[in-house]
C-alpha cells in the first residue's frame, strides 16, 4: 500500500527512477515545483529563501494578536489580500461578549486596514482560502496549522501570528530551501475508500519516523488523474499532520475546471515537475490497495484498518486505555473495552465537518450511505457541517441535504469547533468517530482535571455514514453495496457577496478599531540578560507533547485576546502545577538568584531570572503562538528539548524571545531544580551553537548540562536578544 525510500530519486518520463542514471542531482532538484515556486517568491539568495507570500489567512483565534502586534509595530495597510475567518469562536455565548467582541474588532481592522472579513459561520479558514485566494504557483501564509492548498497547486505553510506580522510589515518568511519528498501516487481508490483513508495511511506510515519533518510533499503520479478536486484536498489537508512544512500537487484538467467553476479561470495554469527533477526521498502509495482507516486515541498516526480493529478489538483498544492511564493517572479511566459488544466496537458519536470533512464530495457520498437509512435513535448520533455557505447552498438544491435530515443526522452551519473541542463535546468515556483533522488528547473538549475524560478516533466520512445506519457499530464503507451519485458541484458566491467585506486596497486610515474589555495589549518583555538562571516549572517524559497540552484549545481560547487571562491557562490539562511554579518564580526571583549565585559561584553582573519547561519533543499539533506566548508572558525564558515537533513551534518559540534549546542524552533534573546558563547573550550574539551549562538538581548537586540552540538566522538571533519580535520592530529593526 504505502513503500518509503530513503534515497533521492529523480522524475523522468513521469516515473521515478533511482540515482544510477548518473543524472545531476543539483540542478535536478530545481526542476522541481517546490523549488520553482518557493524561488519565484524569494528575496534572499541561492537557497537562503526569504519569502513574501501572495496572501495572508487567520482566524478569529488569531488574528486580533496578530493586528495588535503589527499596529504596534507601525501598521499603515495590509499590503496583500489578509483573510479573517470567524470560525473558530463562533459560539458567542463562551466567554460572554468576548467571542464577538473580537469579531467586531475584526471587522473594524479588515476596513482600517484593507482586509478581508469573513463573518461567523459563512466559512471555515481554509475552505474560503481555497475558494478565494488560492491561485496556481501562488504561496498563502497562514496562522493555522492546516495551511494547506497544494492540491489546487498553491503552496500553503502554517505558523504562528509573529511570521504573520512579518508579511504585514512587508518583511520576510526566512529558511533555507526544504528538502523535497516526491510523494507517487498510483492506482484507483475502491469505492467507499475515501480522502482521509489515504490520509491517515500516509500519516501513519511517516509521523514516527519523522520521515517528512519540515520537508516538502510533492504528489504526482498517474494515480493523481482519476481523484476529484475535494478527494485531492482532503488528503491534501492532513499532510500537516505528517509534520511536514507544506505540500504541492501537480494540476491537470480536473484542476483547471475547478477554477473555472468559482469564477477564477484566470489564476490557473498548468503545473507540473520538469522531466528530471529530483527528490531526496520519495514515498509510493497504491491508492487501490488502501483500506478503510481509523486512527485511534490519541494522534491521527495511530492509524489502523478498520478490519484489523474489528478482527482484534482489544489488542488495539488496550494500548489507547494505557495511555490514557499513564497520561491521566488512575484517578480519570477511558474504558474503551465497554465499546466492544454485540460482536463489533461501537462509537457513541459521529461528526464530519472542517476543512477535511466538510468538502462536497465529502458530503455527497456520505448522503448517499445514509439515502433512505436511518442512524437511529440511540445513544449514536450525527452531526454534519459543511465547509462553507457556498457548499451548504450546493447540497440544498441537489437533495443531499434532504438525505442528511431524513437520516436523522444533524446539519450545521461553517464551523471548526468540533475539530479542537468548542463544539459537540462527547459525553464521558464516549468514544467519538470524526472526519476532522486532529484527535489529540482533550482536543475533544473533556477535562480530566475535573474527572472527565472522552475520545475521539478518525476516520472518513464514508465509514461514519456506513457506521452510522449500523447504530453507530464501526463499519468500513467498502462493506456495503453502494450507488454513488457522483455530483457536479455548481459554486454560488452570492451569500459571499452579501455579507463578506472585501476592503483589500481600500484602507481607511480615519476608521477607528472597536476594542472590547476582553482586547489587550501585551505585557512589556525585557531583553535577553547576560546569563540565565532558570527554574523549571515543568519537566515532561510523555514521547510528544502537543501545542494542544500547552495550552488547552476548546473554551479557553475565548481569552486568547487577554494575554494575562489566557496564561492562566497554559498546561493546565497536562502540567496543573505550571502556571503557579511559573508565577512563583517571579515572586522570588530575588531568592533564587541568591541561592544559585552560592550554588554556582555566580559572579556580580546581569543576570535574568525565569522559568523553564523541559519536554522531549513539544509543539506537535496547531499553530498557535500562545502556545509559547502564554509561557513568556508568564515568565518563561526557555524550552529545552530532546528536538522539536515542528518547525513553527520552535519559531513561536524564538518570536516570543523563548530560547529553543535542545539537549541531548538524559535529561536527569526535576520540577523546581535550577539551571545556569552563564554567558548566554554572547553565545547568541556570536552564533554559538554548544553552550555549556549546569544543573542544581532537588539533591544539591552540581549537574553538567551541553545545551544547543541549532541553526538561528541573523534576524531570529536579534529577536532573541530583544527579547521577542514585538521588542525586535519596537525598536525599529528592518528584518
Amino acid at each position: 500500500m504505502i513503500r518509503l525510500h530513503n534515497e533521492g530519486v529523480y522524475l523522468l518520463g513521469g516515473k521515478p527512477v533511482d540515482q544510477a542514471s548518473g543524472l545531476d542531482g543539483a540542478s535536478g532538484r530545481k526542476k522541481t515545483m517546490a523549488y520553482r515556486i518557493m524561488h519565484a517568491h524569494s528575496k534572499g539568495s541561492g537557497d537562503s529563501l526569504r519569502i513574501r507570500f501572495d496572501a495572508l489567512a487567520s482566524h478569529d483565534i488569531t488574528y486580533v494578536g496578530i493586528i495588535q502586534t503589527a499596529r504596534a509595530s507601525g501598521l499603515k495597510a495590509f499590503p496583500v489580500p489578509y483573510a479573517m475567518t470567524n470560525c473558530h469562536n463562533s459560539l458567542c455565548a463562551v466567554g460572554g461578549t468576548i467571542n464577538e467582541d473580537d469579531h467586531v474588532f475584526g471587522l473594524s481592522a479588515a476596513k482600517k486596514y484593507g482586509g478581508i472579513y469573513v463573518p461567523a459561520n459563512l466559512a471555515v479558514i481554509h475552505t474560503y482560502a481555497r475558494e478565494a485566494l488560492a491561485k496556481t504557483g501562488g504561496m498563502i501564509l497562514g496562522s493555522d496549522s492546516h495551511t494547506r492548498y497544494g492540491a489546487l497547486g498553491t503552496m500553503g505553510i502554517g505558523e504562528g501570528g509573529p511570521e504573520l506580522v512579518k508579511q504585514i510589515l512587508c518583511n520576510t518568511y526566512d529558511l533555507d530551501m526544504p528538502s523535497v519528498v516526491l510523494v507517487y501516487l498510483t492506482g484507483h481508490p475502491r469505492p467507499g475508500v475515501g480522502p482521509h483513508d489515504v490520509a491517515l495511511a500516509l500519516v501513519g506510515a511517516v509521523f514516527k519516523s519523522g520521515f517528512v519533518k519540515n520537508k516538502i510533499l510533492e504528489f504526482a503520479g498517474p494515480g493523481i488523474d482519476g481523484l476529484g478536486v475535494d478527494y485531492r484536498l482532503a488528503i491534501d489537508v492532513m499532510t500537516t499532520e505528517t509534520a511536514c512544512l507544506s505540500s504541492i500537487w501537480k494540476t491537470d484538467k480536473t484542476i483547471e475546471e475547478y477554477y473555472k467553476v468559482h469564477g477564477r479561470a484566470q489564476d490557473y495554469a498548468k503545473l507540473e515537475p520538469e522531466d528530471g527533477a529530483f527528490y531526496d526521498s520519495m514515498i509510493e502509495i497504491d491508492l487501490s490497495k488502501v483500506e478503510c482507516m481509523i486512527a485511534l486515541p490519541f494522534h491521527p498516526s495511530n492509524a489502523f484498518s478498520i478490519r484489523e480493529l474489528n478482527e482484534n478489538p482489544m489488542d488495539l483498544l488496550s494500548p489507547v486505555e494505557k495511555e490514557a492511564q499513564e497520561s491521566f493517572g488512575p484517578e480519570v479511566k477511558l474504558d474503551l473495552a465497554s465499546k466492544v459488544h454485540d460482536g463489533g466496537v461501537y462509537a457513541d458519536q459521529g461528526i464530519i465537518a472542517g476543512c477535511s470533512g466538510g468538502l462536497f464530495e465529502n458530503l455527497c457520498d456520505a448522503a448517499d450511505i445514509l439515502r433512505d437509512r436511518s442512524c437511529g435513535n440511540g445513544p449514536f448520533s450525527l452531526s454534519i457541517y459543511p465547509g462553507s455557505a457556498p457548499v451548504e447552498l450546493e447540497i440544498s438544491r441537489n437533495g443531499v441535504l434532504t438525505d442528511f435530515l431524513q437520516s436523522g443526522a444533524v446539519v450545521k452551519p461553517a464551523f471548526c469547533g468540533p475539530c479542537f473541542g468548542a463544539g459537540d463535546v462527547p459525553a464521558n468515556n464516549a468514544l467519538s468517530i470524526r472526519h476532522t483533522t486532529r484527535n489529540f488528547p482533550n482536543r475533544e473538549g473533556s477535562k480530566p482535571s475535573s474527572g472527565q475524560i472522552a475520545a475521539v478516533a478518525l476516520m472518513d466520512a464514508r465509514s461514519i455514514a456506513a457506521s452510522a445506519i449500523n447504530g453507530g457499530r464501526i463499519t468500513a464503507a467498502t462493506d456495503l453495496e453502494v450507488q454513488y451519485s457522483h455530483h457536479k458541484y455548481h459554486y454560488d458566491d452570492s451569500v459571499y457577496e452579501k455579507r463578506i467585506y472585501n476592503g483589500f486596497g481600500k484602507a481607511d486610515p480615519g476608521e477607528s478599531l472597536v476594542l472590547g474589555p476582553n482586547i489587550t495589549d501585551w505585557p512589556a518583555q525585557k531583553p535577553l540578560g547576560e546569563d540565565l538562571v532558570l527554574k523549571l516549572a515543568a519537566v515532561i517524559h510523555d514521547p510528544v507533547t502537543t501545542t494542544d497540552e500547552l495550552i488547552p484549545s476548546g473554551e479557553t481560547s475565548s481569552y486568547r485576546s487577554n494575554p494575562l487571562k489566557l496564561a492562566e491557562f497554559t498546561l493546565s490539562r497536562r502540567c496543573p502545577s505550571y502556571v503557579s511554579n511559573a508565577k512563583s518564580v517571579s515572586k522570588e526571583e530575588k531568592e533564587i538568584l541568591q541561592q544559585a549565585r552560592k550554588a554556582f559561584g555566580i559572579k556580580a553582573g546581569d543576570v535574568q531570572v525565569g522559568s523553564c519547561i523541559y519536554a522531549v519533543k513539544p509543539g506537535d499539533g496547531s499553530a498557535r503562538e500562545q502556545a509559547a506566548s502564554c509561557q513568556k508572558v508568564l515568565g518563561t525564558l526557555a524550552n529545552i528539548a530532546s528536538e522539536y515537533a515542528t518547525k513553527r513551534y520552535r519559531s513561536n518559540c524564538i518570536n516570543w524571545g523563548i530560547l529553543p534549546f535542545t539537549l541531548s542524552g538524559e535529561f536527569s533534573l526535576q520540577e523546581g531544580d535550577l539551571i545556569w546558563v552563564p554567558a548566554i547573550r554572547q553565545a547568541v550574539q556570536g552564533g554559538v551553537d554548544d553552550i555549556p551549562a549546569y544543573g542544581l538538581d532537588h539533591e544539591g548537586r552540581i549537574v553538567s548540562l551541553m545545551l544547543h540552540l541549532g541553526e538561528l538566522t541573523d534576524d531570529e538571533r536579534t529577536i532573541l536578544l530583544d527579547g521577542c519580535l514585538m521588542n525586535y520592530y519596537a525598536r525599529g529593526a528592518q528584518a
